[in-house]
């Protein structure tokens, strides 16, 4: 899909910011930056024909060595960009002890898989596992916005009241509207009639796709697992024939799958005010 850049490709966007603010603030860089500044102004030149500007030159020298280390420090990318989604995909926000754990569940899978990903070397196998990653990620991203819709649904009292007296308020009217014969009057109780009907059939189908997305949720994480099983079997060969292609193919429908979910969702129901639309 031409679409928007991945959350991974965000998220590792952030976590070089913070790797490059990482390096200089390492206290090797200190010591580095310190070492420059006392040797310039107190051993300004240590022996005849030291230039004023070489311990400037090595400071800078040292200080780059460091940056450039730290920035291709795998292992301190991998913590950084691992916090980093913690912070965007956030369980806590989650009150749904089932659903918590579910979101729990796909990060742990997501974090497993960009360590088999970081455990490659450089190369074309390395590669391709990287944009599965890349894949994985928008897809974690898409259950997590499931989890928090449903979330907000199985919290929201006033659907709950709703679908409990929207029924016997269709059934009122409909008694009413029998036995009146003021023509006026029953022009408004049929509005209001076709008013509680079109509300009933919106809390109707939102409940649909609430069920939907439970199962949606759960599937995925059945999935997830099947993913990872089959990215810990992948070798060269697999890359060859075109096994990886299928799994990244596998993984966009999904994708494709939960975002048309969401997007329906959005239509009737808006989670962050708990309100159908």
């Amino acid at each position: 899909m031409s679409e928007p850049e991945s959350t991974r490709s965000e998220l590792q966007k952030r976590a070089q910011s913070a790797l490059l603010q990482y390096a200089f603030l390492r206290w090797e860089s200190a010591v580095v930056i310190a070492g420059t500044i006392l040797l310039t102004v107190f051993v300004r030149r240590p022996f005849p024909g030291w230039p004023v500007w070489g311990w400037p030159l090595l400071g800078i020298i040292g200080l780059a060595a460091i940056v450039y280390s730290s920035l291709t420090d795998e292992e301190a990318n991998a913590r950084i960009l691992l916090r980093l989604f913690q912070e965007q995909f956030d369980p806590r926000r989650i009150k749904d002890k089932k659903l918590r754990q579910d979101v729990e569940t796909a990060l742990e899978y997501q974090r497993r898989i960009e360590a088999l990903a970081r455990a490659q070397r450089p190369g074309v196998m390395r590669d391709r596992l990287e944009d599965t990653a890349n894949q994985l990620t928008d897809w974690i991203r898409n259950i997590y916005r499931l989890a928090l819709r449903l979330d907000a649904y199985r919290q929201d009292k006033l659907l709950v009241r709703q679908r409990e007296e929207v029924p016997q308020e269709i059934q009122d009217l409909t008694a009413r509207l029998k036995l009146e014969s003021d023509p006026d009057l029953r022009e408004q109780l049929a509005q209001i009639l076709e008013s509680k009907g079109a509300q009933w059939q919106a809390l109707r189908s939102l409940d649909s796709q609430m069920k939907q997305a439970q199962l949606h949720v759960e599937q995925s994480l059945a999935a997830l697992a099947t993913v990872y099983s089959q990215m810990q079997l992948i070798n060269a060969q697999d890359i060859q024939s075109g096994r990886a292609e299928r799994l990244r193919a596998d993984i966009q429908e999904q994708v494709n799958r939960l975002n048309d979910l969401i997007a329906s969702i959005n239509e009737v129901y808006d989670y962050q005010t708990q309100g159908l639309g």
